[in-house]
């Protein structure tokens, strides 16, 4: 098949290309290498030279008209994601984008005969949790006034005792950022106009990727690449409210199987899939991890009692839909830390951006002390 790759130069864009092209597929990669992730608007290294590369933004049309012509699929994985207050972005981005893909395929009458999506597990804000008496709730965002206090976890409204984390299946979503809420409108445009026009279509809700490639010059999120460049330069690592919240850390190699499967996969069409690890992690011991593949154990965690606002306390995706169509992750985080370290120390400008990132990220009310 000729596949088109938005993103392809990016991290898990870049991965999918390497596995395509392993397949025998013939690849197109449309990506506009934007900063702050791209330093120059130069192709990068690790994108094989076998891979068509085309420059353009997928806010384009022009752009879409040109990297379409001539392919059977697409895999939509250009997107914005940050921690950063400029929230028409995320739409203009993630939503304008895919709605100008779905156009240009109808309009055209283009024979495009599968389009997977890059979704997120953050569309579930914080997830499925548990009641004392077993019964499941789907808690809305803590409130300003309690992260104020410190009070870090999630409260059942009519008790008041402590919700008990649940990993979270694909029935229910609760979009609380703009990020989230971006992606969800993503996936909606995807599978709805998808199905209407006889469009294959599915859309893979990414939970934490992690693996090499990964852009440490947008330190402002991602706990690998900040993790990575603090205890790289000998800074123990600083973690958000107490450590304790739970991450479903998967690995970049596992996507990009999974963004293959359901290529192939007619009984993926139509449908939303979790992907990720299936287990869950504390921010805490990710940190660990990470100063152990740095050769720097000594490095405790830092806990300064600071917080990012909007973020979610626990979130576990339910990767059981996804096992069935016979996937199953196989990556671990202390992977994942290896192979990013061993990447990052290579890269003539890695360093660490972590202190300038959250001092921005201070001004402009994303993080709180």
């Amino acid at each position: 098949m000729r596949i088109l790759v938005t993103g392809g130069a990016g991290f898990i864009g870049s991965h999918t290309v390497d596995l395509l092209l392993s397949r025998g597929h013939t690849v197109r990669v449309l990506d506009a290498l934007e900063p702050p992730v791209h330093a120059e608007r130069r192709r990068p290294d690790y994108l094989p030279a076998e891979a068509e590369f085309i420059l353009g933004d997928v806010r384009d049309r022009a752009a879409w008209e040109r990297a379409l012509a001539g392919v059977d699929a697409v895999f939509h994985l250009a997107a914005y994601q940050d921690y950063l207050p400029d929230f028409s972005k995320f739409f203009h981005v993630n939503v304008v984008s895919t709605a100008l893909l779905y156009e240009v395929v109808v309009e055209r009458r283009l024979p495009v005969q599968k389009i997977v999506v890059a979704a997120s597990q953050a569309v579930y804000g914080e997830g499925k949790y548990r009641r004392a008496d077993g019964s499941a709730v789907y808690p809305g965002q803590r409130p300003a006034e309690q992260l104020a206090r410190h009070a870090w976890d999630l409260l059942d409204p009519e008790t008041g005792a402590v919700l008990t984390p649940d990993v979270t299946d694909e029935a229910v979503v609760h979009p609380h950022n703009s990020y989230a809420m971006s992606k969800y409108t993503e996936e909606q445009i995807a599978l709805n106009l998808g199905r209407r026009y006889g469009l294959p279509s599915v859309a893979m809700r990414y939970s934490i990727v992690q693996g090499a490639r990964q852009s440490f010059r947008n330190a402002y999120s991602g706990a690998l690449r900040i993790f990575a460049m603090q205890c790289l330069a000998g800074e123990r690592p600083l973690i958000y409210e107490d450590g304790q919240q739970l991450r479903d850390y998967v690995y970049v190699g596992d996507v990009a199987r999974a963004n293959l499967l359901v290529l192939e996969d007619p009984r993926a069409d139509y449908q939303a899939f979790n992907v990720g690890a299936g287990r869950a992690w504390t921010v805490l011991e990710f940190a660990r991890i990470m100063a152990e593949a740095a050769g720097r154990p000594d490095l405790e965690p830092r806990l300064p009692g600071e917080y990012r606002f909007g973020d979610t306390r626990h979130i576990t995706s339910d990767t059981r839909r996804l096992q069935a169509l016979g996937w199953e992750p196989r990556g671990h985080p202390a992977q994942s830390a290896r192979e990013y370290l061993d990447w990052a120390v290579r890269q003539p400008d890695f360093g660490n951006y972590t202190a300038a990132a959250r001092e921005h990220m201070k001004q402009v009310g994303a993080v709180k002390a």
